[in-house]
């Protein structure tokens, strides 16, 4: 039989039919990725137009294949072992630089390398001079007052071809003619016996009711800008000190120290004070004095803390912050920054920098937190004003600021009432001490770091720091002003005083806004400098008129508020404040004598000496002020007249002619420079050769390094090459 056979016919697709490829992809899109699925080389991708994804086109650029990926991973470990040499090279390098001695000049720097190893830097230029009665010499740092003076020393100088003496430009303190405000005015002998046993010197003991005084005094000065004490725990203290004796009390160091500085305050806001005197009688210190009234309860003190030394308590750190403040409104430098690097130490030990444990009350736990915030501010405070090295480091403390609610307002002892919605008076402390947190950290960008990092802008990061303090300043704790001006602003606009507010109040709000600005003119006084033609550097005039600015803010307020009220009568920082910025506004005019802001910087000058003599009538350091602003503003002006052009002639400003001055607007300036180089970064070494890059030059240098002004002009600065800032230190 015949097999049969089947023939089955398959249906045909079409002449060429051939089974479809799948797309091959290299990489990708993060959508489909991320969706785990198959993606297309389009973009954007199939799926990502359907499902709204969002689609990347630098996969298409990235694609590559396996030789290309391994090549790239060869070239990659190739560089990972040429940074690892650099490294070990660099590391090498510091090593052997650490084993080397030092070289004048040359300082350990502060932290470490970017490497991981110590590293070093050049110092900032200071100042060696006396401040005190004594010819030996301390040094101040190139952000301190001092030095700024004597630079202006230094240009006066050689600018009128006259000898000008830095100390002659210092207002005489307690500190010129007594090593310590202790010491005997009179020629006697001070009893260490008496002293030792806790008796006051004859004619210095005070009576209950005296005493009673003067301590009620500080729980409306002090007190809320410095709430280091319980103001319950002290009056129940001061009360069991007389159990014993209706005459005398048992001496105690804070009790003392406390009725000492609020002799300092008291005396000074007396009326009438040294208002009666000839103008060289208010000039000279005497034993009447306010700035050392209250020395002998401030030497048994300081004789009652030797004992505790070895086992300090919380009291002994109260005593030693109110020991640096009662010495520093005294005028004595270097004790005060003594005093406060012992409260530093003493506060370590105590263990203040570490979070207080959860199982203390609230209440002593709070405290705790004031007392190491208040010591921030004080060293903070002390060390930017001297120019010398901080000695607390953020780094080294956890404790978290205090609280500032209603119910730790109450159990603080303090029968002050709310000021307005979660505003107690407490919230003023803590916004102080932001205020020197940003002040201090604007303060760091500029010192902390090498001359040659410095960049054209330097007003840019302080600005926006202080700014950024400013916005968190609640409206209740601002001080109004008339005619819809800004508080906190430099429009220079009148303050406007609540009439039903209380003192306390009025005067920590204004002493709130007058640190501020007082902060920002220090800030920004590193940006004046002296040249001797007549030209200042355009490249630091807009920094340097936001420091005017902020310094004419402080003396219009000052003027018109001791004009106005007693607020401020007596307060030795607000008389300090002054001077810090009057000194400031006159080296201001001498660099830019053609500036816009320099018309109202003159009439501030004049304005200055008003308020030295209205805080000449407290204390004798604010009369010799008077009489040394007085001496400059005439220098000033013969300066300006002769570094003036014959075609940019200005009549020299006075206070009978202010009220014609042009206005500034709302900031009280007027940016002449172009604002596009101020985001340049300078670039080291400098071109040279060009006169006005060399009176450029000079005076960035001027105020920084301690050499007079006028051999700037004589150096050529042609062959100066990338060890620039390794001969000269900033």
């Amino acid at each position: 039989m015949a097999t049969p056979t089947f023939i089955v016919s398959m249906p045909s697709n079409g002449p060429s039919s051939q089974p479809k490829k799948r797309t091959q992809v290299a990489r990708a899109c993060n959508w489909c990725r991320v969706h785990r699925l198959k993606c297309d080389p389009g973009y954007p991708c199939a799926n990502c137009r359907k499902r709204g994804g969002q689609c990347n086109d630098d996969r298409v650029s990235r694609s590559v294949n396996l030789p290309q990926a391994y090549r790239e991973i060869e070239r990659l470990k190739h560089r990972v072992e040429e940074l690892e040499l650099e490294l070990q090279n660099e590391r090498q390098r510091t090593s052997r630089r650490m084993d080397a001695p030092l070289t004048p000049g040359e300082t350990p720097a502060h932290g470490t390398s970017d490497s991981g190893g110590p590293s070093r830097s050049k110092a900032w230029e200071g100042i060696h001079i006396s401040t005190a009665r004594s010819p030996n010499k301390t040094w101040y740092g190139a952000s301190s007052l001092f030095f700024f003076i004597g630079s202006i020393n230094n240009f006066l100088t050689t600018a009128l071809k006259q000898a000008h003496s830095t100390q002659g430009m210092l207002p005489n303190s307690a500190s010129t003619i007594l090593d310590g405000p202790a010491v005997v005015l009179d020629g006697g002998q001070p009893d260490r016996n008496a002293v030792s046993t806790g008796s006051m010197r004859p004619g210095e003991s005070l009576t209950p009711m005296q005493e009673e005084y003067f301590i009620s005094l500080f729980w409306e000065s002090y007190y809320p800008s410095l709430p280091i004490l319980d103001e319950a725990e002290f009056k129940e203290h001061y009360q069991s000190l007389w159990a014993t004796s209706e005459k005398e009390r048992k001496p105690s160091a804070l009790v003392d120290i406390v009725i000492a500085l609020c002799m300092q305050y008291g005396m000074a806001r007396q009326p009438g004070g040294r208002q009666a005197l000839t103008p060289a009688a208010r000039g000279k210190v005497d034993y009447s004095d306010s700035t050392i009234a209250g020395r002998w309860h401030y030497r048994r003190c300081l004789t009652l803390l030797s004992n505790e030394m070895e086992s300090p308590t919380l009291s002994t750190l109260q005593c030693h912050i109110l020991c640096s403040v009662y010495l520093c409104n005294a005028g004595f430098q270097n004790m005060t920054d003594n005093a406060c690097g012992l409260a530093v130490r003493t506060a370590f030990m105590l263990g203040l920098h570490v979070e207080p444990p959860q199982s203390m009350p609230r209440r002593e736990k709070e405290l705790r937190k004031r007392v190491w915030w208040a010591l921030y501010i004080l060293e903070s405070n002390r060390s930017m004003k001297m120019g010398r090295p901080f000695f607390l480091q953020e780094s080294t403390s956890s404790c978290t600021l205090p609280s500032d609610d209603r119910e730790i307002a109450r159990l603080s002892g303090s029968s002050f009432a709310p000021i307005a919605e979660n505003i107690t008076w407490l919230t003023l402390s803590l916004h102080k001490t932001k205020l020197f947190i940003a002040a201090r950290k604007a303060y760091l960008t500029f010192w902390d770091r090498p001359a040659s990092a410095v960049t054209v802008n330097e007003a840019a990061p302080i600005t926006a720091i202080m700014d950024e303090w400013l916005k968190g300043v609640p409206e209740s704790l601002k001080t109004a002003r008339e005619n819809g001006g800004i508080p906190f602003s430099t429009d220079r606009s009148p303050v406007q005083m609540e009439q039903y507010t209380p003192l306390w109040l009025q005067r920590e709000c204004l002493l709130l806004e007058l640190n501020y600005h007082n902060l920002c003119a220090s800030l920004y006084r590193s940006s004046i400098c002296f040249t001797l033609n007549g030209v200042p550097p355009s490249v630091t005039e807009q920094a340097a008129s936001k420091c005017a600015a902020h310094a004419i803010a402080v003396t219009h307020i000052m003027h018109q508020v001791l004009e106005m009220t007693s607020i401020l009568h007596g307060w030795h920082e607000a008389f300090q404040w002054q001077w810090n910025v009057s000194m400031t506004l006159v080296g201001y005019v001498l660099a830019f004598p053609q500036s816009a802001s320099t018309w109202a910087a003159r009439i501030a000058i004049d304005l200055s000496v008003s308020v030295f003599e209205r805080f000449g009538n407290s204390f004798a350091v604010a009369a010799n002020a008077a009489t040394i602003m007085r001496d400059l503003s005439r220098k000033v002006d013969l300066v300006r007249e002769r570094l003036k052009d014959g075609s940019s002639t200005q009549a020299v400003p006075t206070l009978e002619n202010a009220q014609s001055a042009p206005s500034r607007g709302d900031t009280g300036l007027e940016v002449l420079a172009d604002a596009g180089i101020y985001n340049q970064p300078l670039e080291w070494p400098l071109q040279f050769g060009t006169e006005t890059t060399t009176a450029e030059i000079g005076g960035i240098l001027g105020h920084s390094i301690d050499v007079s002004a006028e051999m700037y002009n004589d150096i050529d600065w042609s062959d100066l090459n990338n060890s620039f800032f390794d001969q000269w230190a900033f």
